[in-house]
């Protein structure tokens, strides 16, 4: 809050750690759509500057849940809403299979922060791709679940609460990383 002889900053509000905050007004779709990007921001900035070794690590025992391990389940899961619900091709998931549902979330020692999250980028231009020509009252079929439909702003209400949820965690971890705390 400014006082009356302080001026107010220039340029739209962000968080500490830089990112920009959603608008107050706008369209419903607009609204969703900068809350989850904000959420995708949030964990893109829990992972900046952090090594190969510092992604991987699971910085909370006993959970053995690491950072770069938030991100490969997150890529799986905007896979899965944007691309999968929608019968799009080549949409399997990349990090998790029906013998290892949970695999999205364990790391090797070979896997890179750099790679992981550019296929995470990759997904949010696609998800971004596959929503935009949508109304958010279209509704798709989940393609194992028998019967079970969901609207596209249920998938962005689901994606904001998913992230928010592992955002907390990732919170944590970075936390425990280094010190960095803040969003």
């Amino acid at each position: 809050m400014t006082s009356q002889n302080e001026a107010a900053p220039e340029g739209p509000p962000t968080t500490l750690s830089g990112v920009r905050l959603p608008e107050g007004t706008g369209s419903e779709r607009q609204i969703l759509q900068q809350w989850r990007d904000l959420q995708r921001a949030t964990l893109a900035a829990k992972c900046e500057g952090l090594s190969d070794e510092q992604l991987r690590r699971a910085a909370a025992p006993p959970s053995e849940l690491t950072l770069l391990g938030l991100v490969r389940h997150m890529t799986d899961v905007e896979r899965h809403w944007f691309r999968r619900m929608w019968r799009e091709e080549d949409s399997a998931p990349l990090y998790r299979t029906p013998q290892a549902p949970n695999d999205d979330f364990s790391t090797a020692e070979a896997d890179k922060g750099e790679e992981t999250l550019a296929a995470w980028r990759r997904e949010i231009d696609r998800a971004r791709e596959s929503a935009a020509g949508r109304s958010l009252d279209e509704v798709a079929t989940h393609p194992h679940r028998t019967g079970w439909r969901t609207s596209l702003r249920w998938m962005y209400t689901h994606m904001i609460q998913e992230y928010a949820r592992h955002n907390g965690h990732a919170d944590l971890l970075r936390e425990r990383i280094d010190g960095q705390t803040g969003f």
